[in-house]
């Protein structure tokens, strides 16, 4: 087929490859360079980089909503659009144009998480599980009915591993959803009303460690987070960005922490705890601002007599 293919992050460049390798992708559309991460020069996304390295030709447009996108698309004759995660409106103009209409490979089981952050709302929910849905798109925001859906496990995964899992289902549930409609052996389900939430866009904010909330919630924001979004905290008074945490489980940690009052921090037993409003948690690697990522022992060796001592921690 010959396919138009519209992504922007990670998520959708890792799908890429293998879409190419199927079948003639005639254009790939992303999201114009921008300023990403800390540095202020402009950065290409990652479906921009992968689309260069793979051959094929890129467009950049800050909207799809132009005559001169309508005309573009309409030039290069699709059979079909491919998208994923693109992060932007696609008008009924543009999705008119393919004989086989545009699909959207969308990172959640529909229609639980429809909207821009599926994945990061399943680990913050916490989530037994979630998956992609292969979605003929149609004007509403993620209400298309679907052709495959597939399920993968959340349960202990940081954002990033589960983005790389996801990112392979998607390309995957494309690949097996075109080869169907080639076939002209396609069917659709149509999404119900019941079971419907919204992934609305994480806010940094959302992501800060909170005293007051429970352990397991402090946990899934460490989980969800990204550079994009990180999880941070205060720490003994020292700000940080918390990279890995996980709950207290065993007698051994439990026991260590088991004089802590919520919003209290201990290193106890060659491990650094934290008491939120429930439970304890374990933080075991951070990123103190301006230095170098480290474990918990390197993070708590650099504040001097702590060791052993109860600390405070808080919402950065």
């Amino acid at each position: 087929m010959r396919l138009v293919f519209m992504g922007t992050p990670e998520l959708a460049a890792g799908a890429l490859p293998a879409i190419a390798e199927k079948h003639d992708v005639v254009g790939v559309f992303t999201r114009p360079d921008a300023v990403r991460g800390r540095g202020k020069k402009l950065i290409a996304s990652p479906v921009k980089q992968c689309a260069l390295e793979l051959g094929l030709d890129v467009h950049e447009l800050t909207s799809l909503r132009t005559q001169e996108a309508h005309d573009l698309v309409e030039s290069l004759n699709p059979d079909a659009i491919c998208v994923i995660a693109y992060g932007a409106i696609l008008p009924k103009e543009i999705l008119d144009i393919p004989a086989f209409g545009c699909l959207n490979a969308h990172t959640s089981l529909l229609p639980r998480w429809r909207g821009a952050a599926p994945i990061q709302r399943a680990i913050l929910a916490n989530d037994e599980c979630t998956g992609v849905s292969i979605m003929r798109m149609e004007e509403g925001l993620d209400t298309g009915p679907y052709c495959l859906q597939t399920k993968v496990a959340v349960d202990g995964k940081y954002y990033e591993e589960l983005e790389r899992e996801l990112s392979a289902e998607s390309a995957k549930g494309l690949v097996a959803a075109l080869d169907l409609i080639e076939r002209g052996d396609v069917s659709w389900t149509v999404q119900p009303d019941s079971g419907v939430t919204y992934a609305s866009k994480i806010s940094k904010p959302e992501l800060m460690l909170d005293p007051d909330d429970t352990a397991l919630g402090n946990v899934a924001r460490v989980h969800a987070s990204s550079d994009a979004h990180p999880s941070r905290a205060v720490v003994g008074q020292r700000l940080l960005t918390v990279l890995r945490a996980s709950s207290v489980q065993d007698e051994e940690g439990l026991q260590a922490c088991s004089a802590l009052q919520k919003g209290e921090a201990v290193f106890a037993a060659k491990r650094l705890f934290a008491m939120a409003d429930d439970a304890p948690f374990e933080i075991e690697s951070v990123k103190p601002d301006g230095k170098k990522a480290m474990d918990a022992k390197a993070f708590v060796a650099g504040l001097q007599g702590a060791k052993g001592k109860v600390l405070t921690w808080g919402r950065s």
